[in-house]
């Protein structure tokens, strides 16, 4: 009986579980477009820090699900940027390692966007010796992040940058107008306009 009652009450916990992920998904997606696209330049390397211990903290809550350790990458990499330098390399090697196990658990995770962060990582570090920069691995992590989520805005923003920095700028067009015109996603005003923002100042450059 007690058994019994054991996994009843796990049942009945799952979808307050499973809220309060998406809950702390949302807050952790909101503070991260405040920093990207609202935070003065001198100031988002610490506010980039406050929120990568977010992030581990989130993993540490959640370590059997994707989403949280795809977001871990996403705020370290972003984080790296903010860093610069040869600082910015570990951070960048720990987004990667985020990422790639992400994908271990749940490849379609957040319509793929481990793929999508990993691309961006692959075209965006210098290769060897100082970091692991492989355009020809970000190709094939893009493509398949467009395999699963064709019209995404990210999925599209990132192919055409990377097509754009291996100059191919026609066909990196198609890509940024169609990541332009990607449907909002909820919540997410603020990213989704950064992101039309940056798609927008590459269309103006072709």
């Amino acid at each position: 009986m007690k058994r019994v009652l054991l996994v009843i009450l796990c049942l009945a916990a799952q979808p307050l579980w499973a809220a309060a992920l998406e809950t702390e998904l949302a807050d952790i997606q909101h503070r991260w477009a405040e920093v990207q696209y609202q935070v003065p330049e001198d100031e988002k390397e610490k506010a980039f820090e406050g929120l990568a211990s977010e992030a581990e903290q989130f993993v540490a809550y959640y370590p059997d699900r994707a989403e949280p350790l795809i977001w871990q990458g996403i705020v370290l990499s972003t984080y790296a940027g903010a860093k610069g330098g040869l600082g910015a390399l570990g951070l960048v090697k720990d987004a990667r390692k985020s990422l790639e196990a992400a994908l271990a658990i749940d490849p379609d995770a957040l319509d793929g966007s481990a793929y999508t962060s990993l691309g961006s990582l692959y075209y965006q570090v210098p290769g060897w010796p100082l970091g692991f920069g492989d355009d020809d691995k970000a190709r094939q992590y893009l493509q398949k992040a467009l395999a699963i989520n064709p019209d995404g805005m990210d999925a599209n923003f990132f192919f055409g940058d990377f097509l754009l920095d291996q100059g191919e700028p026609e066909r990196a067009r198609s890509y940024l107008q169609k990541a332009l015109e990607a449907p909002g996603r909820a919540g997410r005003d603020v990213a989704d306009a950064g992101r039309r923002e940056e798609a927008r100042i590459r269309l103006d450059s072709l």
